[in-house]
């Protein structure tokens, strides 16, 4: 009986061993699964942080080129209060020429109906119509050159609103793009 006794309790072991077996190859399997489930996750988290990092950079070019955008566009509001300035400026002159214009013509009408007696005054008449028509062309070139200035000036304040503006558009995207991650 005492044989029997432990073949039966050697037989009880087989079967725990058996058992034992069957489960360690089960709890292996899903160490298996779950280091690669971890694995996963871990190249997941590798690749979101990359992607973290790179809108970030992005994110500090897109701030710094909407600063530098901002900056260019504050210092065309500065070329418009320049702008204002010439442009008054070209009106004053334009008010002058045209009271130059009006003084040539009043001097024409008067010494050209009753020339003056003394041919010096002729000599002196002709010396100030030389002098108004240089002041006259001076002027000119005055206005041309500052309406020239003018337009440059607009031009390049459409050109930097145009650039403000779409900055501000990506900027926006962007964050828009980082708020959905």
């Amino acid at each position: 009986m005492a044989l029997d006794g432990i073949k039966a309790r050697m037989q009880q072991l087989r079967v725990e061993a058996d058992a034992s077996s069957t489960k360690v190859e089960e709890l292996t399997a899903k160490v298996k699964t779950l280091e690669q489930e971890n694995l996963a996750k871990e190249q997941e988290i590798t690749s979101l942080t990359h992607k973290n990092q790179v809108a970030e950079g992005q994110l500090e070019d897109l701030h710094g080129r909407h600063d530098d955008l901002k900056k260019q566009l504050d210092q065309a509001g500065g070329h418009g209060t320049q702008n204002e300035a010439l442009q008054r400026r070209l009106q004053i002159l334009e008010e002058e020429a045209e009271e130059a214009d009006k003084n040539l013509r009043e001097t024409n009408d008067k010494y050209g109906r009753s020339p003056p007696d003394i041919s010096g005054s002729n000599i002196n008449l002709n010396n100030r119509l030389r002098q108004t028509d240089v002041k006259a062309g001076h002027y000119e070139r005055k206005v041309q050159a500052l309406e020239s200035a003018r337009d440059q000036w607009e031009e390049k304040y459409e050109e930097m609103s145009k650039k403000y503006a779409q900055v501000k558009k990506e900027l926006e995207d962007f964050q828009l793009e980082i708020g959905n991650i």
